[in-house]
């Protein structure tokens, strides 16, 4: 009877290990950063994704350790505003985000996009892996062949360094302050030129 009781006991510990040791891991997330200007208004586009776990407005690209809003609006930091965004690769693939920031970014000004002006403002693409990178210079190979405007693309494609977020207030802004997002996006033209640039695919 003790043996018996000791072999169920083998039985059900075996049983155990193997469940906990074969239990599928929880999917794995990936990031990507993009930078379009007033991250403000690149943050609220990806936050509608499905998919997308979450996006933080922040800086990078550039070389001052843990920048401030001031130092890096003023210029001189190498940062530019952008925008990380962690998502479910399983849901949402890597090739649709980057179609989401095609969308949203004017891809033809180099160091500006709409009404703010300076390298801080830039587009860019910051991949993470060789497969990003490939992602990315087909997208633009493929816009470039395809785009419905005349042109150059000179948004840059650079390898992602460290991501400073932004201060609390800038982090989901669109949200906090839907009046005054709103009108800046009216004042600084951004809709119009979109839509100027991809029609009925401009998305905001």
């Amino acid at each position: 009877m003790k043996r018996t009781r000791h072999a169920v006991s083998i039985v059900l510990l075996v049983g155990l290990l193997l469940t906990l040791f074969t239990r599928p891991s929880p999917a794995a997330t990936e990031s990507a950063t993009f930078a379009g200007g007033c991250f403000w208004c690149m943050e609220a586009p990806f936050d509608k994704l499905p998919g997308v776990i979450s996006v933080t407005v922040g800086y990078t690209g550039g070389s001052t350790k843990n920048p401030t809003y001031q130092q890096v609006s003023a210029g001189g930091t190498g940062h530019a505003e952008s925008v990380r965004i962690i998502y479910d690769p399983a849901k949402i693939s890597y090739e649709r985000l980057l179609a989401t920031f095609w969308h949203n970014v004017d891809p033809t000004s180099p160091d500006r996009q709409f009404c703010d002006v300076g390298h801080q403002y830039r587009s860019a693409i910051f991949y993470t892996s060789p497969q990003q990178l490939q992602a990315a210079q087909h997208s633009r190979d493929t816009l470039e062949r395809n785009k419905p405007f005349r042109e150059a693309v000179v948004t840059e494609i650079t390898p992602a360094v460290e991501f400073y977020p932004a201060e609390e207030y800038h982090q989901q802004y669109y949200k906090k302050n839907p009046i005054r997002y709103k009108y800046y996006r009216s004042r600084c033209g951004r809709d119009n030129r979109l839509k100027e640039l991809w029609g009925s695919d401009a998305s905001h």
